[in-house]
């Protein structure tokens, strides 16, 4: 069975503050790289949604040009839940 001695724990506390610089220099050095990497890479799915988007949406027929609008996409408009009736109060005085 081993002892703590105070050497052995010197030791490990350099070695956590060795690897605690360490690892703030890497990431001073690699974030920025990654941030723009993350970035344009949700920029390219963005466009890629909105061309499919465009796509889906507006077709041009090749015989007279016409645009034809595909309504299956499109956004369903929502009825508000009517609670009650609509009580108009007037002032007295």
């Amino acid at each position: 069975m081993q002892e703590a001695s105070f050497s052995g724990f010197i030791r490990t506390l350099f070695y956590i503050i060795a690897f605690y610089y360490i690892f703030r220099f890497l990431v001073r050095l690699f974030f920025p790289i990654v941030v723009k990497k993350v970035v344009e890479k949700a920029g390219e799915n963005f466009q890629k949604q909105y061309q499919q988007a465009q796509g889906n949406s507006w077709q041009k027929t090749s015989n007279n040009d016409e645009i034809i609008i595909d309504t299956a996409n499109a956004k369903k408009t929502r009825e508000t839940k009517k609670v009650g009736e609509y009580v108009d109060y007037e002032e007295i005085d």
